[in-house]
């Protein structure tokens, strides 16, 4: 006669745990220096999709695209990397951006070179633990939202933080540079 077994099999243990908040994924440099900082912070981990961006983020998770927040790893003229913070539904016009730190010119990094800069691969960078102290800049409305998602430092994987969070661990400096996608 079998016998049953003591504990269920992994399969069986996954597929009677409950969803989404309980989900936990293993730590990042990003939630690193979250927790290292006594910063509260949701976990929103979802299907990653290539090139599926912010607005897919957004409407996988429930969220409005507007409060999910995409880092952008961008160069100056010099090549000098900074990092933006953008509502998932607007774009950087790179002039006005370029205007209001005082360079010439400021244009996406390949991804190649972001992920040198940052640490993290393009569609999981964070602007949190980047392998590179960069100089950080945030659309100024982004402050006034209430919590924002943002990138964990993982593909698939966001964190909701008050974007406060931005200006007292990053140093960011607000920016008007949106532009509607």
């Amino acid at each position: 006669m079998p016998t049953q077994p003591k504990c269920p099999s992994r399969t069986q243990a996954m597929d009677n745990r409950p969803m989404a908040k309980k989900e936990h994924v293993s730590e990042t440099p990003a939630t690193q220096l979250l927790k290292a900082n006594q910063v509260a912070f949701t976990e929103h981990p979802y299907e990653y999709l290539e090139h599926g961006g912010a607005q897919h983020s957004a409407a996988v998770l429930g969220w409005d695209p507007f409060t999910v927040v995409k880092t952008l790893i961008m160069q100056d003229q010099d090549a000098k990397p900074l990092v933006v913070l953008m509502h998932g539904n607007r774009k950087v016009s790179t002039k006005n951006l370029a205007r209001q730190i005082g360079a010439k010119s400021v244009e996406p990094c390949k991804p190649e070179v972001a992920n040198r800069h940052s640490g993290y691969l393009v569609g999981g960078t964070s602007p949190f633990g980047t392998r590179k102290t960069m100089p950080v800049f945030i659309e100024e409305t982004i402050l006034a939202l209430p919590r924002i998602l943002i990138n964990g430092g993982r593909r698939g994987y966001l964190v909701g933080i008050d974007p406060q969070v931005c200006v007292q661990l990053l140093g960011a400096k607000p920016v008007q540079c949106a532009l509607a996608e």
